[in-house]
């Protein structure tokens, strides 16, 4: 089987960059308390342990990234939605368009942003839902509209 030949859009890697670094700051304020705290801000432990986390916070912040958008990739027939997704485990997952029960898109705050959007796809599947994720608004827009399209064509029961 072939791989689904449609990439996220071009602005995931920032989207997925900006949600990183935004998860880095507890553990940056944690460290400037427990050095404000401690009161030996320059001691090896508070050094090493700082300089520990920019290397690691540098690493998800600009490798991680650019990394899941080389792996990430989605496509939809008139058969199935199929995903890859992944940068250390890669999962790939192919709902059948007959079980299909819902079809959402959700925008945060920093999708709203950068204009993306993901499209999540609710099957009967104990699985859980498949998730299209970082899609430009438009295409997110369309891909829901296929989808839905689709589906309503289809005969199966979605159970």
């Amino acid at each position: 089987m072939a791989d689904p030949q449609w990439r996220p859009s071009t602005r995931a890697p920032l989207l997925w960059a900006v949600n990183a670094a935004l998860m880095w700051i507890p553990v940056f304020v944690a460290q400037l308390v427990w050095a404000v705290v401690d009161g030996t801000a320059t001691s090896w432990p508070h050094v090493g342990v700082f300089a520990a986390s920019v290397v690691a916070a540098l690493a998800h912040v600009a490798v991680v990234p650019q990394w899941r958008y080389r792996v990430h990739r989605w496509e939809i027939s008139e058969d199935a939605v199929y995903t890859r997704t992944g940068w250390f485990t890669q999962e790939r997952r192919i709902a059948p368009i007959s079980r299909v029960q819902t079809v959402d898109t959700e925008r945060g705050p920093i999708d709203r942003m950068l204009g993306l959007a993901t499209v999540t796809v609710t099957t009967a599947s104990s699985a859980g839902a498949v998730k299209i994720t970082a899609l430009d608004n438009a295409v997110a827009d369309r891909t829901v509209a296929d989808l839905t399209r689709i589906a309503g064509r289809n005969l199966g029961d979605a159970t």
